[in-house]
């Protein structure tokens, strides 16, 4: 009998594509609130348009506030850590630049880049990562030309887990004069920084995975010294008749109707984890995480991906199972057990080059705040199992 059949549960384990189910409090305050003020912010003269648009702005100053920004008015939100990334690396780079990224990067960083120098020549170098999955600073500092207007570092790879040491990157760009995008899809509602204390001039985050939101919503925080070209035009509810998009921050980045059933998920996701304490709720998921890669690492027949000797980790763990494709593992898991996970290449598409997992990618864990030790247990059980299949 599987452990599906034992518990009669489904057991998901692919929260760092979406966290899921999110915490009921968030749900029902963001509906609550949505019924009462699901109105377009500032675009009207009636009090239910001022109301959300007072709103809104303190939706800005509690995202600037979580990400240590020193201003909310540059708090611009976005359909998600792609929208903010594309907005930023676009609204930057131009003709003549260079930029400098990571092998560890998502394809919402890796894409924009390739289509860029392939549309107008902007270069740019990926700096690798050890065996332990970081990115030496060092390593960027020697990246960095005398052309070189951008620096994007993906905080917690989706991958590896693993976090990068920010500060001390952040250092080194203000060192050299080059601005420091911080992709932060995985670690937001995990690992907090602060933009001003470590040098960060701009900050792309989503809503759905660790911060409990909705999908559909995410942003950028973008520091005062630096200036984001507009690649997006259409309303902004002010200076309607000039005809040029207005450069005034946040509506420079901003054009529509703003999600506002998702910026009230956002804001009650940053309140229960406010409430429940992020540090508390991180503890006890890495605890999780390290069991789990521990126990995955003492199966034979299964090769882990995740390194073993770095503890500064998200709640991922990534491995394969040696004979045994990973979509037919992820399958295995699915359907025998009631575990759903993540295969294939997590749109990370460097990283598994680097592993050597390119022509099958790899199966991915990624723990949530719903998550608990008999889910660990269970899933390391199924994998002993699937382990003890591949080697008949």
């Amino acid at each position: 009998m599987s452990a599906h059949e034992m518990t009669n549960q489904r057991i998901y384990l692919d929260n760092a594509a979406t966290t899921y189910p999110k915490p009921r409090t968030v749900l029902d305050r963001m509906m609550d609130r949505y019924h009462r003020m699901g109105v377009s912010p500032g675009r009207a003269s009636h009090d239910l348009a001022a109301e959300a648009e007072q709103y809104l702005g303190s939706v800005r100053k509690k995202v600037a506030a979580f990400f240590g920004a020193a201003d909310p008015e540059r708090v611009v939100f976005a359909s998600n850590a792609t929208d903010a990334l594309n907005a930023a690396i676009q609204g930057i780079l131009k003709p003549g630049d260079h930029a400098v990224a990571t092998r560890l990067e998502h394809n919402s960083v890796l894409r924009p880049l390739h289509h860029l120098k392939r549309a107008l020549g902007i270069e740019h170098t990926l700096v690798g990562f050890d065996q332990n999955g970081i990115v030496s600073p060092d390593a960027v500092r020697a990246a960095i030309r005398s052309t070189t207007r951008l620096v994007i570092v993906n905080h917690a790879s989706n991958v590896l887990g693993t976090i990068q040491p920010i500060a001390e990157i952040g250092k080194v760009c203000a060192e050299m004069g080059v601005p420091l995008l911080v992709d932060t899809a995985q670690s937001a509602g995990y690992v907090s920084f602060s933009m001003v204390d470590c040098n960060v001039s701009a900050v792309a985050f989503t809503g759905h995975k660790a911060l409990l939101g909705p999908s559909g919503i995410g942003g950028l925080v973008v520091a005062r010294d630096l200036e984001i070209a507009t690649t997006r035009f259409g309303g902004t509810g002010v200076d309607s008749r000039n005809l040029t998009h207005t450069q005034d921050y946040p509506y420079r980045l901003e054009a529509g109707t703003h999600n506002m059933l998702g910026i009230m998920g956002l804001s009650e996701g940053l309140d229960y984890l406010e409430h429940e304490g992020m540090g508390n709720i991180y503890r006890r998921e890495l605890a999780l995480t390290l069991r789990l890669r521990a126990g995955l690492g003492a199966l034979e027949n299964v090769t882990l991906y995740t390194p073993r000797a770095c503890d500064r980790l998200v709640p991922i763990v990534t491995c394969g199972v040696r004979g045994i494709h990973p979509d037919d593992v992820g399958a295995i898991l699915d359907g025998d057990y009631g575990i759903a996970v993540r295969t294939g290449l997590h749109c990370a598409p460097l990283v598994h080059a680097d592993l050597g997992t390119s022509a099958q990618g790899a199966v991915r864990f990624s723990l949530g705040c719903n998550n608990t030790e008999a889910d660990v247990n269970l899933a390391l059980e199924a994998m002993a199992e699937i382990s003890r299949k591949a080697r008949r």
